[in-house]
């Protein structure tokens, strides 16, 4: 295996955790009653969202992760217009 594949592998793994870590903080800070743990908790997800963010950036540069394909204006309404009550 070469040294690309190795780093892509490990990239994607770290991204697909952090994925994992930031439903477990949603879950988390919606359970929580303590005012300070919560805040504490929201503080950390942003930190790992601003990581996950800043490493998807990284991956997609270097050609290690393929965003989903771009969607039209008009698709976003559609769902958007099924979402609100």
């Amino acid at each position: 295996m070469n040294k690309h594949m190795r780093d892509k592998e490990m990239v994607n793994d770290v991204l697909s955790m952090t994925k994992s870590g930031l439903a477990t903080y949603a879950h988390c800070i919606s359970e929580t009653a303590n005012q300070q743990l919560r805040q504490t908790l929201q503080q950390i997800r942003n930190s790992d969202e601003q990581f996950q963010y800043q490493l998807y950036q990284m991956a997609e540069q270097k050609g290690f992760y393929a965003p989903a394909a771009q969607v039209d204006t008009q698709d976003i309404q559609q769902v958007k217009s099924q979402l609100r009550p």
